[in-house]
């Protein structure tokens, strides 16, 4: 065996600036980078100071000793350009903020801030209150900062979970040759986190103009980096995903300026993603305003030796010494900022007995803790809506499943340039692992994209194309792939639209199909009903045959919600009638279909439970049993049609919900306990509840056939409940 050395091509630099560099800066913009960092920090001064007088509720995460990182990259950046960041994100907000309504020209040496920078401050702080003022009603707080006007995404509490849906954003600016950027900042504990990565790898295979800014502080929270990292410089992880990297000090304020306007310079011109590391220290501990010595985890003299380069002191000496600013200048500059940190807090708050409170009638209105929970609906007015969605149609012609999934999907990407399909495989074999997007490779090429296995990064890349209003449709192969991307799918694409206080709607459709009974054993087959289900912000639809199917997907790929379409194996080789030459019609969400009318007791199921369920009804009848067969379509707890089920109900007096899932990952009972509050007048006997053993399946088929719930089972309750055999 012989082994021969490989050496790979880096482009891996340290890049500083030296004094007479400065020069090189307009002086206005070397003035207003200044006067941001010492708003910045005063403003974070005074945050701690409302902390400590509890007007802010839960943490405050306060950025001293980041400022000029903040001011200097934002100095690089267009307006129309994004960024993202981490919990500690006060001073990227304000910084793209204030350079957003800010004259270009704009020199606050000899110039007075214009009121929209005061107006900047007030409503950040009172975000950061929890004030209605604030960007985001009060929502989102310290750690949810966005204002999309002024190119904020959104800034986020779970270390790296923005990462992903900043990739996409900045995807979204590629694919519409837009020639805007995106930076996500992130710290030295972020780079840990495979959200990242997976991120970052799919930036550098789709050459996405993205930088991911590690703001290096030394400390996640107590824990040093130098002991959980095996790479000195954090940065050095782009290398080997081939994208360039560069180092920078967190308190060379040009040395940033030119990096970034470089680094950009490139992304405008077709160049893929880039990776910054600033060196730099947060003064303060992770949270509040004590310092990190007093914690015991560094020593006081690590923390003046970077306490004396910071550039809140050392970048205004610079200026002065360079004969760029005098110090008067510098004073008026600081006093400004000063003064319209002090306006926002004397705004915000009320002293009464020498105590600082918040203003009472600057809270949000209680009645307003469900907005933007989902879109108001009006999108999904005036739709070609069909309750039946063979009713009305001309002609009919079979159409198997998978056809219907892929013909449907494909008229969306025929009229809709923003539609998408990502996912494994989706391109491979002319239509995807299980034919669902036949024909649309070859139609669609750019896309129709196969993605890594990262389903956390690239569920979360599909959240940032739907942000920017584009159409994803996200395919997770097996439903159990859901909790390899759970922080993904459930604490960002189901709460960013709540959470950022209803300023961004999400049109996104995730697609996942149930492999109950093919032999994959407990990691490929579990039915994610009950798991989407207790998060709200989604809409689940599991269409039961192939016209439904074209309904509810044109339904949820109108909506401006997230929307979990639950589709089952077993369906995707049968063949049933569709509308002919009509892929257009919509089906309502929140509105169950009837099945079959019947007179003793109201079955209620859905998806390939329809089909299961209805060809039981000849021996259900032979047993003299009439069953009444409701297919919900709509599953997410909000949007269940108890209507249709309350008018069976007055028929019937008995009702069973019937389930394939495993009993603990089932709604039934939640549905059964709604039912039982609604209609108890109506009811015989309590709901029944019938789902599959509360075990994972089992590769072996005698083991598998053990845990589904049978057709004999169904048969028998049905039957019971029925007959009234309690009785």
């Amino acid at each position: 065996m012989t082994c021969r050395k490989l050496s790979p091509v880096l482009n891996f630099q340290l890049c500083e600036s030296s004094p007479s560099d400065l020069h090189k800066l307009d002086v206005s913009l070397a003035n207003r980078m200044l006067f941001q960092i010492d708003l910045i920090n005063a403003f974070e001064r005074r945050v701690i100071e409302l902390k400590d007088a509890d007007c802010v509720n839960g943490p405050i995460h306060v950025s001293i000793g980041h400022e000029a990182i903040a001011a200097a990259t934002m100095a690089a950046l267009r307006s129309s350009d994004r960024i993202a960041g981490s919990h500690r994100a006060h001073h990227h907000f304000l910084a793209k903020a204030l350079n957003h309504v800010t004259p270009e020209r704009w020199n606050p040496a000899n110039e007075a801030a214009p009121d929209a920078a005061y107006e900047v401050v007030r409503r950040t702080l009172a975000e950061i209150m929890g004030l209605a003022e604030g960007y985001c009603g009060g929502r989102g707080g310290s750690m949810h900062l966005r204002w999309a006007d002024a190119g904020v995404l959104g800034t986020n509490a779970i270390v790296s979970g923005g990462v992903p849906l900043s990739t996409g954003a900045a995807w979204a600016e590629r694919l519409r040759e837009t020639g805007n950027v995106v930076v996500v900042f992130l710290g030295d504990g972020g780079v840990n986190q495979g959200s990242f990565h997976e991120a970052a790898n799919m930036a550098a295979v789709w050459k996405i103009p993205i930088i991911y800014f590690i703001e290096n502080n030394q400390y996640a929270v107590a824990t040093n980096a130098a002991d959980v990292s095996a790479v000195e410089n954090l940065s050095q992880h782009a290398l080997g995903l081939d994208i360039e990297a560069r180092v920078v000090y967190g308190h060379d304020v040009a040395g940033i300026v030119f990096t970034v306007e470089k680094l950009v310079r490139g992304m405008r011109g077709g160049g893929g993603p880039a990776m910054i590391e600033a060196k730099c220290y947060r003064h303060y501990h992770h949270g509040g305003g004590l310092k990190g010595s007093q914690y015991g985890y560094r020593p006081t003299r690590e923390e003046a030796e970077w306490l004396a380069r910071d550039a809140y002191t050392t970048y205004p000496a610079a200026l002065i010494g360079q004969k760029m600013l005098s110090e008067e200048d510098a004073d008026r500059i600081k006093s400004m900022a000063e003064e319209i940190v002090d306006a926002a807090v004397e705004h915000c708050t009320v002293k009464e007995g020498g105590a600082l409170l918040v203003k009472p009638e600057l809270w949000p209105d209680p009645a307003s803790v469900a907005l933007g929970m989902r879109s108001d609906g009006a999108e999904l007015e005036g739709l070609p809506y069909r309750s039946g969605p063979l009713a009305g149609a001309d002609e009919t012609e079979e159409m198997t499943y998978s056809d219907a999934i892929a013909a449907v999907t494909g008229r969306w990407m025929e009229r809709d340039e923003g539609t998408m399909v990502i996912g494994e495989e989706v391109a491979n074999f002319g239509g995807g692992a299980y034919g669902a997007t036949k024909g649309l490779p070859k139609l669609y090429p750019s896309r129709v994209v196969n993605t890594p296995i990262s389903e956390g990064g690239f569920s979360g890349v599909g959240l940032g194309l739907a942000m920017s209003g584009m159409r994803p449709v996200i395919e997770i192969m097996f439903p159990d792939f859901t909790l390899v991307a759970a922080d993904q799918i459930f604490n960002q694409i189901a709460k960013a639209r709540h959470m950022y206080g209803g300023t961004t709607d999400i049109p996104l459709v995730l697609r996942t199909r149930v492999a109950t009974g093919c032999g994959y054993g407990g990691q490929h087959s579990m039915d994610p009903i009950g798991l989407y289900a207790l998060f709200s912000g989604w809409r689940i639809v599991a269409p039961s045959s192939s016209a439904e199917y074209i309904g509810l997907f044109n339904t949820a790929m109108h909506s401006l919600d997230p929307v979990l379409v639950l589709e089952h194996h077993s369906l995707y080789g049968i063949s049933t009638p569709v509308p002919k030459g009509d892929l257009d019609y919509c089906i309502p969400f929140g509105e169950a279909a009837l099945a079959r009318e019947g007179s003793d007791i109201t079955v209620i199921c859905y998806g390939a439970m329809v089909r299961r369920v209805m060809s039981l009804v000849p021996a259900i009848e032979e047993a003299g049993v009439s069953a009444e067969i409701i297919d919900l379509r709509t599953l997410d707890l909000a949007s269940l049609d108890y209507a249709t089920v309350g008018e069976s109900l007055t028929k019937t007096g008995v009702v069973v919900i019937v389930e394939e899932a495993a009993a603990g990952q089932s709604i039934g009972r939640r549905i059964a306990s709604e039912v039982t509050e609604r209609f108890f007048d109506n009811l015989d006997a309590p709901p029944g509840c019938i789902a599959s053993r509360d075990v994972p399946n089992s590769v072996s088929r005698v083991l598998e056939q053990a845990a589904i719930i049978s057709d004999d089972e169904i048969r028998d309750l049905v039957v019971q409940m029925g007959r009234r055999s309690w009785k």
